[in-house]
């Protein structure tokens, strides 16, 4: 295992400084659809990327990028905060390939489950997170945000 990458999962990387701008539009481009929907900028779009970068939390593939995932490490778990797959790479296993390594990297540090949240007129993913594993733990307000919480279990 390199200090970038894992074996499983070569073609992912830790984001560099270098990948921010990156970061950043292919944030906006996976999340422009939902702004008219749900009526605001998904959280994601408002994020402070570069900040997510140098913490290490932002985890890329393609070259150039094409997806990636912002993941936050807790004592008990791991957040998924972001997926994001550039519109133009939708529908090739790049989303399936993130969440694969979402799951590798919890066990990696050694966390018995990864949770996440959708916002709850982002639909598709309500489809999408169970067929992974991920079980619906309730709705909630998050300030301005709708939100359905999942989690997935290791044990």
């Amino acid at each position: 295992m390199t200090g970038t990458g894992h074996p499983v999962h070569p073609d992912i990387r830790r984001a560099t400084p270098a990948d921010t701008a990156a970061v950043r539009s292919v944030t906006d481009a996976a999340y422009a659809p939902y702004v008219e929907r749900i009526g605001r900028r998904p959280a994601p779009m408002e994020a402070d990327h570069a900040a997510l970068v140098a913490a290490g939390r932002v985890f890329v593939t393609g070259e150039p990028v094409r997806g990636l995932v912002v993941l936050v490490p807790h004592e008990d778990h791991l957040s998924l905060d972001s997926v994001a797959v550039h519109p133009d790479a939708q529908g090739g296993g790049t989303g399936r390939r993130l969440l694969h390594f979402v799951d590798a990297h919890a066990r990696r540090l050694g966390l018995p489950e990864i949770r996440l949240h959708t916002h709850a007129l982002m639909w598709e993913n309500q489809k999408i997170y169970p067929r992974y594993g991920y079980a619906f733990m309730g709705r909630m307000m998050d300030g301005a945000y709708d939100r359905y919480h999942y989690r997935k279990r290791f044990d």
